[in-house]
């Protein structure tokens, strides 16, 4: 007698995942699925669809770090099982946490004793680190306005318009008003003169970013420390300053040591920066530290002991993994101060290059300035018949992810696109990006202007096209797309 079984019933371990009926079916979208599946199986189709996402390395939009040294990769992956929070089980790792906050607050010129302990935390990000500190000067100002008898329902915050979505949602989460001062062409930052002349009795603080997201310029806090000293002066308010050095943070000490933006300015109560930029950490760890001890409000502070001691918790969240912490303190003690300037002195160098190379195309105009963050912001000298945003769109071909993006009020009308260099970019990628930037246009030139655009043109001009002559024009434009692809397909071929 034969003995047989059909395909599907056989052990699935003989097959190969791709012979399996696992592949054959399409992947649950909303509802979890009745049956298991083997792990192999459940990684290979997981791991074929994120295939699909760009390459991290070449997402030169992102300011976040996305390469470590094995070594620390192979650190977070041991600790990636231990919860930040419970910190009577894990206390060599609350240690090491509140190493990072003192070393920290002293490169930042927190005036602290020789071993005095430093007042901060760490954070999911710098938007956790914001609303913290937001928080902070929000409790202080309330406290002090019923100390004097005086309303406290209607606080607001002043900030540029060039800052981070995460200080509206602070404004919107926490009810207080942002007052935003309005960029314009040429001045992509917040103007410290007109910031001040905004604070009035109901302002928390000022918030001040060192490393704008559109340009990587940093604001001038020592000329608005001042001109709000002045202002304290006359009018008894004590309206201190919140710096968000999420991007310029770990750049401003190894860069620019002679720059006074940090706790050397008297009204600087609170400052953030994003461990997971150019702390060189993966995403996911930001941190926030104060002055002293009392421009934190005691009363933020929890205390909790269910968890086997007494812990002190300032935070938005519970429950977090403690990986990049510790990846932090080890990127802190391997690197060093010289460490940090080396990375930091080579990406500026890198940007230099790309700044070099995109100027010398005679095709784009430079927005960003040299000095900030390691970035180039630039737009097209001529974007009349295709935009920055074609440029981008066309770029990702070749795998590059640069964004195009218009700036905020009231500069809405200038169009940029922006290069992040990070520590993984180097100066061979720099020459490479400049070189297909210019592939890029040589073959936009090639093609007509976008329709939309031109039928803007017309309507400027007061000439309204038929929908016969619409349709003309995109018919024509597609075969033209179409015969560009055949003359390169031959061209590949022959």
């Amino acid at each position: 007698m034969v003995l047989s079984k059909t395909a599907s019933e056989t052990d699935v371990s003989i097959h190969s995942t791709f012979a399996s009926r696992y592949v054959r079916n399409s992947l649950p979208r909303f509802e979890m699925p009745e049956n298991s599946i083997p792990k192999e199986a459940a990684y290979q189709i997981i791991n074929d669809e994120l295939m699909l996402d760009g390459n991290p390395r070449l997402n030169l939009a992102s300011f976040v770090t996305t390469w470590m040294e094995p070594e620390c990769d192979k650190l977070m992956m041991e600790s990636i099982n231990k919860n930040y929070v419970d910190m009577d089980e894990y206390p060599v790792t609350t240690e090491l946490q509140n190493r990072c906050v003192n070393m920290i607050a002293r490169l930042f010129n927190a005036p602290l004793d020789d071993g005095e302990a430093a007042v901060g935390v760490g954070t999911v990000g710098s938007s956790e680190a914001i609303m913290l500190a937001g928080l902070a000067f929000k409790r202080q100002w309330q406290n002090k306005r019923k100390a004097q008898g005086l309303p406290y329902d209607k606080p607001n915050i002043v900030t540029g318009a060039n800052v981070q979505v995460c200080w509206e949602k602070f404004a919107r989460y926490f009810e207080v008003e942002l007052k935003e001062v309005k960029l314009r062409e040429g001045y992509y930052v917040m103007d410290p003169e007109k910031a001040v002349e905004m604070v009035d009795e109901n302002t928390i603080c000022v918030a001040a970013i060192l490393g704008s997201r559109l340009t990587g310029e940093f604001e001038d806090v020592k000329l608005l420390n001042d001109l709000l000293v002045e202002k304290n002066k006359l009018t008894r308010w004590d309206t201190g300053i919140h710096v968000d050095a999420a991007s310029g943070g770990f750049i401003a000490p190894f860069l620019y040591p002679e720059l006074e933006w940090d706790f050397r300015l008297p009204l600087v109560k609170s400052i953030n920066v994003s461990g997971h930029k150019y702390g060189l950490v993966y995403a996911g760890i930001g941190w926030v530290v104060w002055r002293t001890k009392s421009d934190l409000p005691e009363e933020l502070i929890f205390h909790i002991n269910y968890l086997g001691a007494d812990q002190p918790t300032f935070t938005l969240n519970f429950s977090k993994g403690s990986s990049q912490v510790i990846a932090q303190y080890y990127q802190l003690i391997r690197l060093g101060f010289e460490g940090y300037r080396n990375v930091m002195d080579n990406c500026r160098e890198n940007m230099m290059v790309l700044r070099e190379g995109l100027e010398k195309t005679g095709r784009f105009n430079i927005v960003s300035k040299e000095n900030g963050v390691p970035l180039v912001a630039f737009s097209l000298k001529d974007s009349s018949r295709h935009d920055e945003f074609e440029v981008a769109e066309t770029l990702r071909r070749f795998g590059w992810i640069v964004p195009a993006y218009t700036m905020p009020a009231d500069a809405e009308h200038v169009t940029v696109l922006r290069v992040v260099i990070r520590e993984d970019f180097s100066r061979t990628l720099a020459e490479r990006l400049v070189a297909d930037f210019e592939k890029v246009l040589r073959e936009l030139e090639t093609l007509p202007a976008k329709v939309h655009a031109k039928m803007a043109n017309g309507k400027a001009k007061g000439v309204k096209k038929t929908e016969e002559e619409t349709t003309r024009e995109v018919t024509a434009y597609w075969k033209k797309v179409v015969e560009t692809k055949k003359t390169n397909k031959n061209k590949i071929c022959s």
